[in-house]
């Protein structure tokens, strides 16, 4: 090979070796995240994050344990909705559906209390942890996609519309939450 290898830059500095900036923001609002994202284009890389626990998950160092088999997942023979918390998965019987973090947190929050009617605002604050916030749109949007991957698991887990109000779940078996 030539005087530069594919591994250096001309100067013969390893690039692995290079210390570069990385700009991280920690805002619940999405508007204020893509404010953020517009005004610092190009300056360093960007990591953006609602909350200090996702900015932790995100650069906790994975811990190194030995090889273990895969968890058998829980069986819901009777039509019981399991929530894994430690997969993020809702399972029924013998299907099983991913959840986002948000999906989960809905689920779970509406589960705490299922016959509870929750707000809007009391929603807000649980999922997506912020006060100042209360659009009605976000919750509802997120209530439907959820309400689309409990119907695909035949779970007789439904969250019903409190008009004007907010929403509660229903249903005749209360889901049972693991994985915490």
């Amino acid at each position: 090979m030539g005087a530069h290898d594919e591994g250096t830059v001309p100067d013969g500095r390893d690039p692995a070796e290079e210390q570069f900036p990385l700009v991280i923001a920690v805002t619940p609002s999405p508007a204020e995240r893509i404010r953020l994202a517009e005004r610092l284009e190009g300056v360093a890389p960007l990591l953006l994050v609602s909350d200090l626990d996702e900015l932790r998950r995100l650069i906790a160092a994975p811990q190194r344990l030995p090889p273990t088999p895969p968890a058998a997942a829980p069986e819901a023979i009777d039509g019981t909705l399991l929530i894994d918390s430690a997969r993020s998965t809702a399972r029924c019987r013998d299907r099983e559906v991913g959840l986002t973090r948000l999906e989960h947190d809905l689920l779970i929050s509406l589960t705490t209390e299922p016959i509870r009617v929750w707000s809007y605002a009391e929603l807000h604050r649980t999922v997506w942890r912020d006060e100042g916030l209360q659009r009605r749109a976000d919750v509802q949007s997120l209530v439907k996609r959820l309400r689309r991957k409990l119907a695909g698991l035949g779970t007789g887990v439904t969250i019903d519309a409190v008009r004007g109000v907010g929403f509660r779940l229903t249903d005749h078996q209360q889901p049972r939450v693991s994985g915490s």
